[in-house]
């Protein structure tokens, strides 16, 4: 750390979302019906901006704000760009979808503050923050599970409110017990506090705290609600519930894992190790025999957790974990919201049945389809790819070589749904039962995220090469 100070502008990406929500709530309260995409257009804006503010930012020298609570280092700003470029994309899905709808505004403003929570989450270097960012990323993302007050919605909306409200409860159990053990809640004191404080506490405490924290990253044991809640929600809804929280969740863990946590007593990097084989095992084998293409995504985001984590597990052992993992969410995130656009782009296919003749019908959505699904599995040259093989590399590298194993086999076992998928595509048939029912803004959105998934992988050593800055201590 090179230095500290209470500059809002140092918030300024965060500050722009949530500016943006609230004027846009109140704008939205003024405007036509048919004017109501300017509030979604503001808070595209605020994305944009919020991205060039996080560049500008991430050339700084590593500080932190706000009595050191916020960090500002290469782990926030990776996040800060990766998720509101994934927001980016998502309010480019959502909104020929919610045009003139007469909750339009309502929609922009809740995905916006839950993009803030996932940003707050990213940063946050003090348990009361992190907190606060959990409550931030959550609220609003059970009312938008439920947006469309269907039935489906309704019940995977309740399901993702009520384990969030008890995952919520005992993360707070969790950092009151923190507290109690080491006295404070900054991460730089807690690491200190924590080495001296009794074993038992400090290991219930650390439980609880992770137990939240893993209900935002959809993994073991706080995924119960992802397959409900992506099946019951509207597709730019569901692409939004397994990216951005993610992202901001495991980000969270690893600063947890690399600052206040690797002195504590006992050493729970072989539970994280457990978690990691639990999430893709259990991910992997409810994905192979599912129909419903959303209902697939959410178990393939679970399984996915499981290969995030691996770097988790070894953060500061190795050189490796911290670029490994923020790679691979930026892969991840590209590749995801590609796979989710396909399904966007073809609103009346919701089994893998509809897909039949795809590749005959619309050829280049076919293409981003398998691009983005082989990308999910690691196949190269797309970015997942080399983003699994910093994963493993970091695992043997951290002393965890039978994790990396374990990993590899899990791959090569996720081939097999994936592969349900695309196969259908090139039978004869009509997609969807309709051959024009094709969203071509929703099109667009695919064949970027396909080729930016393939840019990425092919400039893969040059961006690992500005991730792997110090954290702030």
């Amino acid at each position: 750390m090179t230095g500290m100070n209470e500059n809002p502008l140092d918030l300024l990406p965060e500050v722009m979302l949530a500016a943006s929500s609230v004027l846009g709530l109140l704008l939205g309260a003024w405007l036509p019906r048919s004017r109501q995409w300017l509030t979604g257009a503001m808070a595209c804006a605020a994305c944009a901006g919020g991205i060039v503010a996080a560049a500008i930012a991430a050339a700084g020298p590593v500080e932190t704000a706000f009595g050191e609570s916020f960090a500002l280092d290469t782990l926030t700003a990776t996040s800060r760009i990766v998720i509101l470029g994934a927001t980016l994309l998502v309010l480019a899905l959502a909104m020929p979808r919610v045009y003139a709808d007469p909750r339009e505004t309502e929609f922009y403003v809740l995905l916006q503050l839950a993009s803030a929570g996932a940003l707050m989450m990213a940063g946050a270097q003090d348990l009361l923050l992190l907190a606060a960012g959990y409550l931030l990323a959550s609220v609003p993302a059970y009312a938008l599970a439920g947006f469309r007050k269907d039935g489906p919605g309704t019940e995977g909306a309740l399901k993702f409110y009520v384990v969030g409200a008890l995952l919520g409860v005992v993360m707070l159990t969790g950092i009151t017990t923190l507290l109690a053990a080491g006295r404070v809640t900054s991460y730089p004191m807690l690491r200190t506090g924590l080495s001296e404080a009794p074993t038992g506490l400090v290991a219930a405490g650390t439980l609880a705290l992770l137990a939240g924290v893993l209900f935002k990253a959809g993994g073991v044991p706080g995924h119960f609600w992802v397959p409900d809640a992506v099946q019951g929600s509207s597709a730019p809804v569901a692409a939004f519930l397994t990216t951005m929280p993610k992202i901001g969740a495991l980000a969270a863990f690893y600063r947890l894992a690399v600052v206040p946590l690797p002195d504590a007593d006992p050493q729970w990097a072989d539970l994280v190790a457990v978690l990691s084989v639990a999430s893709m095992t259990l991910g992997n084998l409810a994905a192979f025999f599912q129909q419903d293409v959303k209902r697939l995504l959410a178990y393939s985001t679970i399984s996915q957790v499981g290969y995030l984590l691996l770097p988790v597990a070894v953060a500061g052992r190795t050189g490796l974990d911290q670029e490994a993992l923020l790679y691979y969410l930026a892969a991840y995130a590209l590749t995801n919201l590609g796979a989710f656009a396909v399904v966007c782009a073809l609103p009346e296919a919701h089994a893998l049945d509809d897909y039949r003749g795809l590749a005959r019908a619309h050829p280049a959505l076919m293409a981003s389809l398998v691009v983005c699904l082989l990308g999910l599995v690691g196949t190269p040259p797309t970015a997942v790819f080399l983003g699994k093989l910093e994963a493993f590399s970091a695992a043997i590298d951290g002393g965890y070589a039978w994790l990396a194993v374990v990993a590899a086999v899990n791959t090569v076992a996720s081939l097999f749904y994936y592969l349900r998928w695309i196969a259908p595509a090139f039978l004869a048939g009509r997609p969807g039962g309709d051959p024009g029912a094709m969203s071509r803004s929703a099109a667009v959105v695919a064949y970027g995220a396909a080729t930016g998934s393939v840019v990425l992988g092919v400039l893969g050593g040059t961006v690992l090469d500005v991730l792997g800055g110090p954290l702030s201590r």
